[in-house]
């Protein structure tokens, strides 16, 4: 369930991205994700199941067609490094 928001969050955020930038096609992102942290845990995120997430929500919009290229990283938080059109 948490990946799922994590993946809205991430798309919301890259949708605000490419629209502030112009951008109408992205053919990529890198994004780092380390552990989510909540105020009563610490979740380890599958990227799997966020993958899975991030192209579904994707759908219809600019990053419809992007390859998102995840990389698990230590720390609790996540970002993105990189957005190509």
């Amino acid at each position: 369930m948490h990946d799922f928001l994590l993946a809205k969050e991430i798309i919301e955020t890259l949708k605000k991205i490419a629209l502030n930038k112009g951008i109408i096609k992205v053919k990529s992102v890198d994004i780092e994700i380390g552990m989510i942290t909540h105020t009563d845990h610490t979740e380890d995120i599958n990227l799997e199941n966020l993958e899975f997430g991030l192209k579904n929500i994707a759908k219809n919009t600019a990053l419809e067609k992007a390859e998102f290229r995840i990389k698990k990283v230590s720390g609790n938080n996540w970002r993105i490094n990189k957005i190509s059109a």
